[in-house]
Formats: structure tokens, C-alpha cells, sequence
């Protein structure tokens, strides 16, 4: 195995939003919360942008903004929730992944009743027709 130079495991292979626990890494730690922070507020800013100027064309905006969503989650789960590929993240990443099953359970089986029930209903003017007479 080669030696590289400088290279410290634990430290050097460590992800943004991991921060070191022997008290050294305070800086680096509001640094990388600082660094958080923007990429949110230009992702948010983009966002924005993108919605009301004429620079995406109109159909595709939906997708632009799913997309900077889905870059804004990736940012606040490395820098504010600590979420990362290590070892010893193996727990978060399941419970993340969990409670991201739950909400997709929840919002397409509430998806699914509500198109079930109006398939299944009564059109309104016929509902209207029935209590005149």
C-alpha cells in the first residue's frame, strides 16, 4: 500500500457536514454551517428567480424547481443534519430512509383515496339536480 503525503484517515476522508469531536474543529464547524447556509439561501434565491423570470421556459419550471428542491434537501441533510456516508451514519441514513417511506406512503395512498372517491362520486350538477327536486 502507497503512502500519500499528508493524508490522515478519519480526517482527510471526512464529508462536509462531518465535524470532528475532540474540540479542535470549532471554526471548521461554523465554516461549514456558514457554507450551509448560503448554498440554501442562493438555492432558495435561484428558486425564486427561475419561478417568475423568463429565462426557463414555462413548462419546464416544475422541473428546475424539483430539482433545486432536491439539491436544497441534499445541502441541509450534509450541513445541518451531519448525514453522511460513514460508518457510524449507518442509523441515520435507515431512519432517514424510513421516515422518507412513511411520508411517500402517506402522501400517495392519500393520493389515491382522493382520485379513488372522485372516480367514484357523483358529478355535481347531477348532485345538484337531485336536491331541487
Amino acid at each position: 500500500m502507497t503512502e500519500i503525503s499528508g493524508y490522515e484517515p478519519g480526517v482527510d476522508d471526512a464529508a462536509p457536514g462531518d465535524e470532528r469531536l475532540d474540540g479542535s474543529g470549532v471554526a471548521q464547524g461554523v465554516r461549514g454551517y456558514l457554507i450551509g447556509l448560503a448554498l440554501a439561501a442562493a438555492l432558495t434565491a435561484a428558486s425564486f428567480y427561475f419561478a417568475r423570470s423568463g429565462v426557463i421556459w414555462a413548462p419546464a419550471i416544475p422541473a428546475a424547481l424539483t430539482a433545486l428542491a432536491v439539491a436544497q434537501m441534499g445541502v441541509h441533510l450534509v450541513f445541518f443534519l451531519h448525514i453522511t456516508t460513514g460508518a457510524d451514519n449507518t442509523n441515520n441514513v435507515l431512519a432517514l430512509a424510513f421516515g422518507v417511506l412513511i411520508v411517500a406512503l402517506i402522501i400517495g395512498g392519500s393520493v389515491w383515496i382522493m382520485a379513488n372517491m372522485n372516480h367514484n362520486m357523483m358529478p355535481t350538477a347531477q348532485l345538484m339536480r337531485m336536491a331541487r327536486s
